[in-house]
């Protein structure tokens, strides 16, 4: 049931029973006109003709032109109009007559069933409609005098009326029904031409709907009302597409407004939180060395110079502690923008090397650096500088004789398929605990808290490299060796 009554809503279904409606409506006008209008019309029509035919015999009698048989001609007229003709002179004697029966009934005036109804009367002419007693047929009496005496009497059946009727109507009933059928054809194909366009412009609207303005009307030569709407409706389509492709923009920079002002806050309230954790401790240790020398806890000079170097101490580790967790927030958030340039790895490396060997010296260790050069790179050689600084500093830091081996160790990889290089620095000592091997990235991770105090490390150091290996999108790691410990980085190779 609910998809006939969508189908009754379609426009082609209206549009071909509307037509189809009007198409019956006026055969059905047709034979209601024919059953009611045609007798009155062909009966005015045939007094029309009984009027003519008695001018023409009258002319006949009155002009008396004897080069015409006027007995032919009546013939004819009678034979031509379906009349029966007799006229008689003053004493009933007939002249001439198409009908001995007519002839018989004249003197009586005709005999009548029922009262005759009178169509038309004059001074000289008087039409009557009336029913024969004896034989049941109606006719139209036409009675009159012409202008040379004589009677003349015209009479014509009514019946051949009745029968034009049933014809007219059988055939009007054919007509109706082949119109009918060649009517639905012919309004089927009009009003699907009709409707296929407009249910084209429904689906374009539809996809419209959906934000796919990837459809277009297809314009006709006819440039008609469907037509007009066609263009105006592609016009209105390129103009919300490319409306909502200025919205989408501006949503998108939107967004990113909003995401960089939340990576700001972000960064922000980390920030004030890292900076508050990290500097509760040596704020501290300033706090209690100042009152200390205050209150003068120890008057000797060189307990003093001991509190004022502590203070010092503290207050350098703090700026640089600092310093350190800005650029670690602005490479988290990716508010740094790289200088990258071409360089020679194995040169910079070398060169971290030689500022550390007072450190190196001070741990009797072994280095063992195996980099053929030189190997240009491309990245910027201020932060790798930072990463290669950090490996060795830790490197140093934790080394340790294993095996009457106390070694840094310091080589490289190439990998060709990814045109990187690999970096490894190695040093010999203790194994990372496995759940630390993941944690030490973090900021502020530090496996030996007292050992990094000692050594003046902050915890950022590796979350620096993490930083800058991510803008990088080069892998770096740790892994535990069978006799300590190594560190990799990866960087992009520069080939000439």
């Amino acid at each position: 049931m609910k998809k006939i009554k969508e189908k009754f809503k379609s426009v082609r279904v209206r549009l071909f029973l509307t037509l189809c409606f009007v198409v019956v409506i006026i055969i059905a006008f047709l034979i209601l006109t024919n059953n009611f209008v045609l007798e009155t019309f062909y009966l005015y029509s045939k007094q029309q003709s009984l009027m003519k035919v008695y001018q023409k015999i009258n002319d006949y009698y009155v002009n008396g032109n004897t080069s015409i048989d006027i007995e032919l001609e009546l013939e004819k007229e009678a034979i031509n109009n379906n009349f029966d003709i007799v006229i008689q002179k003053d004493n009933n004697i007939s002249v001439y007559s198409t009908n001995r029966n007519f002839v018989n009934n004249i003197p009586n005036n005709v005999i009548i069933k029922n009262e005759s109804e009178e169509i038309y009367k004059d001074e000289k002419v008087k039409i009557n409609k009336m029913e024969d007693a004896k034989s049941g047929l109606t006719f139209i009496m036409f009675s009159s005098t012409l202008d040379n005496g004589y009677k003349l009497y015209m009479r014509m059946s009514i019946a051949s009326i009745h029968e034009s009727v049933r014809i007219s109507n059988k055939f009007l009933y054919l007509i109706g029904g082949i119109t009918i059928i060649i009517g639905g054809i012919v309004v089927s194909f009009i009003s699907r031409r009709f409707t296929s366009p407009i249910l084209e412009l429904n689906d374009i609207a539809k996809k419209m709907s959906n934000l796919d303005f990837s459809h277009k009307y297809r314009i006709n030569d006819i440039d008609d009302e469907i037509d007009n709407l066609g263009k105006s409706i592609n016009t209105m389509s390129d103009k919300l597409e490319k409306t909502i492709k200025q919205l989408r923009n501006t949503n998108i920079e939107l967004e990113k407004d909003i995401e960089e002002k939340s990576k700001i806050d972000e960064m922000r309230k980390q920030f004030i939180s890292d900076v508050s954790h990290e500097l509760k401790t040596p704020i501290a240790l300033i706090q209690g060395y100042a009152e200390g020398l205050i209150e003068n806890v120890n008057t000797d000079e060189e307990s003093k110079k001991f509190y004022s170097e502590v203070i010092l101490d503290e207050a350098n580790k703090m700026d640089r502690l600092v310093k350190q967790l800005l650029e670690l927030m602005k490479l988290e958030y990716g508010k740094r923008d790289f200088n990258n340039k071409v360089f020679d790895i194995r040169e910079l490396i070398q060169e971290v090397i030689r500022k550390s060997q007072v450190m190196i010296d001070e741990t009797n260790a072994q280095i063992e650096f195996n980099i053929n050069g030189p190997i240009n790179v491309y990245a910027d050689d201020f932060y790798i500088e930072q990463v290669v600084t950090n490996y060795i500093t830790n490197a140093i830091k934790h080394v340790k004789e294993v095996n009457n081996e106390k070694k840094i160790k310091i080589y490289d990889e190439l990998l060709i398929e990814k045109n990187k290089i690999r970096i490894y620095v190695f040093n010999t000592g203790e194994n990372i605990q496995e759940e630390d091997l993941v944690r030490i990235w973090n900021r502020f991770y530090k496996i030996d808290e007292s050992r990094n105090r000692e050594d003046g490390g902050t915890g950022i150091g590796l979350s620096l490299v993490k930083a800058i290996m991510n803008n990088y999108s080069n892998d770096y790691g740790v892994v535990n060796k069978e006799n300590g410990v190594e560190f990799y980085f990866d960087l992009d190779l520069k080939l000439d």
